[in-house]
């Protein structure tokens, strides 16, 4: 295909001009136009079984670059706009970002979504088609506030399909209109879908900011991913939510069965159900309530369900783990109630332990159980999250089914987050070991042989100032802030959650604060970059924000300090904003609480990038750690066994955790009485500093005390030897060569060996 030829004719059929006097929003919606058809052109993968992906999340981000490498047009089109003086970014910047995830859950998704296409597998993603994601951080007067974040426009990638299913809640019916995003395949000559499902008549903003009617479920159901549900209505919608996704996904299901021409009784011979998390959990029982609908035995029913649906398990989080009462769910989904009342009476026939129940003695429905009893598979996400799930959480089940427990540690599809993000390591790789491990990230072990090669190590930091001094541009156009280019960029990018520790991060930066301030200078200055949103009810984690931007205005106005620490925290961090700044770091930080964190895939992302972690050993980083070798990694803290025995009460007195023992200590109760001192008084707001003391020093439920001593010593031992920079590019490099098994295409293959049996 002639690309120019092509987008020439195109401009003169939508816009009536030449494609050169196109603006550069024209350009775009050009690309999208063709790519989106060449995508829809692209024929299905083929295959006995077809795997659907249910996921509350699916966090694709800005989709232009993605999909020309993945229909092979990328060099073409970026070579073109070239030769017409214009710039392939500037056209990437007009699109918007999908708003149809928030963190690691919905990142993992898209990235799976990719692998499959790539692999030539056949899989679909199954969501909501959220119209304003979660919301548009805005920072005001040093505080998160939150906005509908629109990403809709009448050209997107979006493909009505035109197939609807009725939604039975309980009282009224709803429509689920169903919308398609093609996920072309890299190199595969194919294109999966990710299905999104839609209420009707959507609402149309008729609210402030991000409070509206949650008790409008026809109009509203769609809205927001994750509304507030720090009240009965929005726990409710919840609820709606989820049933709505299950109930139009099984029909989905079904009706794409039979027209491949199969029957309903041999759903689990050429279906495969992957529960992400257990937000769709309710697929279980409606899947078993269609079959009996169809004429199938309830035991035939339940029997097909187990060997179709497995199980994704992403975190020991209690709040995670949903459970729904009984009461909501005959709101919710009336007609379930039959069928979720038969799941537990047979499990508490068959377990007398009560551990293992689906329904509480409160009448509540855990979900996680269902999962497991009622599926094929469940699956931790990192060696060690796997191990704490059979040997502590999930004990009793791992018991029952050890058959059905395994791990699958995540990945990243390297082609976004190396390929695009970063064109140009990824040209240094090429000119080292070839354009191969774009297909088979393995490769990039190859690396290895330039461990000792002082011209590549020289041009891989060459490329990481390059990317810093992007990062620099970016920061100061679009938020005004000056960053200084020649500092190390010290990064921790995540969803605030006390458990990833920012408020560590934050203790820390109070540290070197102090210490600039009494003259004992750092050997070179210091950028400590955040990026994160706090979820709108959870108080806590906005305050923590509040520190951040507290601490970074006080340090703005200290000009003793200023030169050698600044702080900024990213606005609205989103997919675009970590493909900025991933490339950019040289220290990643990854310091959740041992035990806590799944797995993580910001970790892989930044090792991928030649980003050295420093991190706690937790979730995947210990898969890094294990790899990249004691030398090449900086790892503090407690471990998990200490962390677990600790939250059981391991003391040799029988007590837990206390904070008060380790705020106590001379250094560490300096840092923690710093957020009620008079000068962070002065720029902060005295409730919430005050607030985030008292549950630093009486709660600490994360044990940030306990670990900030060792965290310390290792940031700086990090930063000392930041300054051997040939040794430093030695790091890099391992890291980056390393990196290769954290593929997601990786991760695919075995879930489909030991899964789903797709091919």
């Amino acid at each position: 295909m002639d690309v120019r030829e092509t987008l020439a004719a195109l401009a003169g059929e939508r816009f009536g001009r030449p494609l050169d006097q196109c603006s550069d929003r024209q350009l775009y919606e050009l690309l999208l136009l063709l790519c989106a058809r060449l995508a829809r052109e692209r024929p299905a993968p083929a295959g006995e079984r077809k795997l659907y992906y249910f996921s509350a999340e699916f966090l694709v981000g800005k989709l232009l670059s993605n999909n020309l490498l993945a229909l092979g047009l990328y060099g073409q089109v970026s070579q073109l706009l070239e030769q017409m003086g214009r710039d392939l970014g500037r056209v990437e910047s007009m699109e918007p970002e999908p708003s149809l995830g928030n963190g690691g859950l919905g990142r993992l998704a898209a990235c799976f979504l990719d692998s499959l296409a790539a692999l030539g597998l056949p899989g679909d993603g199954v969501g909501l088609n959220y119209h304003y994601g979660l919301f548009r951080q805005v920072f005001r007067e040093g505080r998160q506030t939150e906005e509908p974040d629109p990403w809709m426009e009448p050209d997107s990638w979006l493909i009505p399909t035109g197939l609807r299913f009725p939604v039975p809640f309980g009282g009224f019916t709803l429509q689920a209109v169903m919308y398609d995003i093609a996920i072309p395949g890299a190199g595969s000559g194919v294109a999966n879908r990710l299905h999104l499902f839609d209420v009707e008549r959507p609402a149309r903003r008729p609210w402030v900011g991000i409070d509206f009617d949650k008790g409008d479920i026809p109009h509203c159901l769609t809205s927001f991913l994750y509304p507030d549900d720090s009240d009965g209505a929005g726990r409710l919608l919840r609820g709606y939510q989820e049933y709505f996704l299950a109930s139009a996904g099984a029909q989905l299901i079904l009706t794409q069965l039979e027209q491949r021409g199969f029957q309903p009784g041999q759903l689990a011979s050429h279906v495969a159900v992957q529960i992400n998390d257990t937000h769709p959990s309710l697929v279980i029982p409606e899947l078993i309530r269609l079959l009996v609908e169809r004429g199938l035995s309830i035991n035939l029913a339940i029997d097909q369900v187990r060997r179709t649906c497995a199980y994704t398990n992403h975190t020991i989080l209690a709040e995670a783990l949903e459970t729904w009462p009984l009461a909501s769910l005959r709101t919710v989904a009336p007609r379930l109630i039959p069928v979720l009342l038969e799941l537990d009476r047979r499990v508490k026939e068959a377990c007398p332990d009560p551990r293992v129940h689906i329904i509480d003695p409160q009448e509540r429905v855990h979900m996680a159980h269902m999962d497991i009893h009622y599926g094929c598979s469940v699956n931790g996400v990192a060696a060690l999250h796997t191990e704490i799930l059979k040997h502590s959480e999930l004990k009793p089940f791992y018991g029952l089914y050890p058959q059905r427990f395994h791990n699958k540690t995540n990945g990243v599809t390297f082609r976004r987050w190396l390929e695009v993000c970063n064109r140009p390591l990824a040209a240094l790789i090429d000119s080292c070991i070839g354009p191969d491990w774009r297909r088979d990230a393995g490769r990039l072990e190859g690396l290895m042989a330039f461990a000792g090669d002082s011209q590549v190590l020289e041009r891989l930091l060459a490329v990481k100032q390059e990317q810093k001094d992007r990062l620099c541009r970016l920061f100061l156009a679009s938020q005004g802030v000056e960053l200084d280019r020649m500092s190390v960029f010290d990064v921790q990018v995540k969803r605030l959650h006390e458990y990833k520790r920012q408020q560590m991060n934050a203790l820390y930066v109070i540290h070197k604060y102090l210490e600039i301030r009494d003259g004992v200078l750092p050997e070179r200055p210091v950028t400590v970059l955040f990026g994160a949103k706090a979820a709108p009810a959870y108080v806590m984690a906005k305050h923590i924000i509040h520190l951040i931007l507290c601490l970074r205005r006080l340090i703005e106005d200290d000009p003793r300090v200023r030169p050698w620490l600044r702080v900024a925290m990213v606005e609205n961090y989103d997919v675009t904003w970590a493909e900025r700044l991933i490339p950019a770091c040289d220290i990643s930080e990854q310091i959740s609480l041992a035990s806590k964190e799944a797995s993580g895939t910001g970790n892989m992302k930044f090792m991928a990038n030649g980003a050295v972690t420093l991190g706690t050993l937790d979730g995947a980083n210990v898969e890094i750690a294990q790899l990249v070798g004691p030398e090449n990694i900086y790892t503090f803290g407690a471990t998990s066994d200490q962390v677990l025995a600790l939250y059981r009460g391991g003391q040799p007195d029988g007590r837990g955790y206390c904070p008060l023992e380790f705020y106590h200590r001379p250094a560490v109760e300096r840092l923690v009485d710093f957020l009620v001192s008079p000068e962070l008084l002065r720029v902060g707001d005295p409730a919430a500093l005050s607030a985030l003391w008292r549950d630093m020093k009486g709660k600490d439920w994360f044990m940030a005390l306990l670990d900030v001593e060792d965290y310390i010593a290792a940031r700086d031992r990090c930063l000392r030897d930041y300054g051997d920079r040939r040794a430093w590019a030695g790091k890099m490099l391992v890291n980056i060569a390393k990196s290769g098994y954290f593929s997601s295409d990786r991760t695919i293959r075995q879930y489909n060996e030991d899964v789903w049996h797709l091919t």
